[in-house]
């Protein structure tokens, strides 16, 4: 039953429940998901947290990864993952929207939007994704002042700065700012497009006892390795971003032509979660069951009597 009708709804607020998910040993697996469906589909495969990608969103919108979304429009997809699966989220808060007053706000609206966790970076408008060349990066201090602002706003959200330093600044430079973050009120670091195992395991080196978050995109800097080998160098957290978006994409596609060539989607039935599926997935008889038990005919039987 989805969790927007179900009577163990999270008593906890969802940074709580994220933070509790990093206290255990094991390094905690999120897939992207930022989408309702997406969500309870992550939910029912067994996992416990998702991610949610501004480059998901952006590109499920139409738009480019180049900070063109607002905190609105990042907050209506909170809202709809937290309702649909009742899973804490890292939501990916890109630079801020702004400056120090803006990443408050955006603080506020993703913690009450439902939101577990946010990602701060250190890049300038207009932002790119980490793993593209070119990246221009903020001054550390300003990052900081950002880190500062969002811990001072937050409630009970869980704070993680990433850092684009080691492409420019090598991997002192990273480790400079992460440092300088984690003073600012950071819960934990996200160090991006690493190049290698070595470059993964030396930072994890130099950051001993800090929470550690590893990106594994497909088609970016970083090779391709698994949950398990991620922990096994020191990380304590791991996002597949944009991998949903990029299965549904190609199976749009595949799907459209199909029916351009076919007439039809006859070729692509086997493809396709069939209708009894979908309703199983979205509860769909569970809300129909409640709406029934809710909403019941009353018949008036006569006039009211009159007073005089």
């Amino acid at each position: 039953m989805p969790y927007v009708i179900a009577d163990d709804l999270p008593d906890a607020p969802a940074g709580q429940r994220f933070r509790a998910l990093l206290e255990r040993p094991q390094i905690l697996r999120m897939p992207g998901a930022h989408l309702g469906i997406a969500a309870l589909l992550a939910k029912r495969a067994g996992f416990e947290a998702l991610y949610m990608s501004g480059a998901a969103m952006s590109a499920g919108m139409g738009l480019p990864d180049l900070g063109m979304i607002t905190v609105d429009d990042v907050a209506w997809h909170i809202r709809q993952v937290a309702r649909a699966s009742g899973l804490p989220a890292l939501v990916d808060g890109d630079t801020g929207y702004g400056e120090a007053l803006n990443v408050m706000h955006m603080v506020r609206s993703f913690e009450e939007a439902g939101a577990g966790a946010v990602h701060l970076e250190d890049q300038l408008l207009p932002k790119k994704c980490g793993h593209l060349n070119d990246k221009k990066l903020a001054d550390a201090r300003d990052m900081a002042a950002k880190v500062a602002a969002a811990r001072k706003a937050r409630r009970h959200l869980y704070l993680i700065a990433r850092t684009d330093a080691a492409a420019s600044e090598g991997m002192d430079g990273a480790v400079a700012r992460a440092k300088l973050y984690l003073e600012a009120g950071a819960d934990a670091i996200f160090p991006e497009a690493l190049t290698n195992a070595e470059m993964f395991r030396e930072f994890a080196r130099r950051m001993p006892g800090v929470k550690l978050l590893a990106n594994m995109t497909e088609f970016g800097r970083t090779p391709f390795f698994t949950a398990e080998e991620f922990e096994a160098m020191g990380y304590a957290m791991v996002i597949w971003p944009v991998s949903h978006l990029r299965v549904a994409a190609r199976s749009m596609e595949e799907l459209y032509g199909a029916i351009n060539r076919d007439g039809g989607t006859q070729s692509m039935l086997s493809r396709m979660q069939t209708r009894a599926e979908l309703y199983d997935t979205i509860g769909y008889h569970d809300y129909e069951s409640l709406d029934s038990t809710l909403v019941r005919t009353v018949v008036p039987q006569g006039m009211p009597d009159q007073k005089q």
